[in-house]
């Protein structure tokens, strides 16, 4: 069984703008294909591996229906690639990564497209997890539509 969904797209827009949009958490929620995503709740651009983010989030089947996500930068090369690692803050404060990725490739098709990889990966995620979660939680087209709110978006800026 796959643990990693991997869809692609081209966008007219330049590198630059698409990675613009992808490091503000303010476009997550526009991004996003299902709806669950809300408003950043740290205003700062994603600038560095290792700077954590958080995000406010709604999903009719979470117990608390409204709930926080923290996510991690885990590799940021500015117009090339970006990704992040959501989990959740500890009651101490720390950091709890769920074990899934989001990953965005760039690579400039000339100088005013971009084919953007976007990889899902749920391959280390812990079984304790895997109790309370589906995984994947949404279908490919989910993928899909974020790609193209993505394009929307970039064109917009570039």
């Amino acid at each position: 069984m796959t643990e990693i969904l991997i869809v692609d797209a081209t966008v007219d827009a330049p590198a630059a703008a698409v990675f613009g949009v992808l490091a503000d958490p303010r476009t997550h929620k526009d991004i996003d294909g299902t709806g669950w995503v809300r408003e950043p709740l740290d205003g700062e651009q994603l600038s560095a591996v290792g700077q954590v983010f958080r995000m406010a989030m709604y999903h009719e089947g979470h117990p608390d229906k409204d709930y926080e996500m923290a996510n991690q930068v885990v590799a940021l090369e500015p117009d090339r690639v970006i990704a992040w690692a959501p989990g959740g803050l500890a009651e101490d404060g720390s950091l709890e990564l769920g074990g899934w990725t989001w990953r965005y490739d760039l690579e400039p098709v000339g100088a005013e497209q971009t084919r953007v990889t976007l990889t899902y990966d749920w391959s280390k995620v812990p079984a304790e997890v895997r109790e309370n979660i589906p995984f994947p939680a949404f279908p490919v087209s989910h993928l899909d539509n974020s790609l193209a709110n993505l394009a929307k978006l970039a064109v917009v800026r570039g």
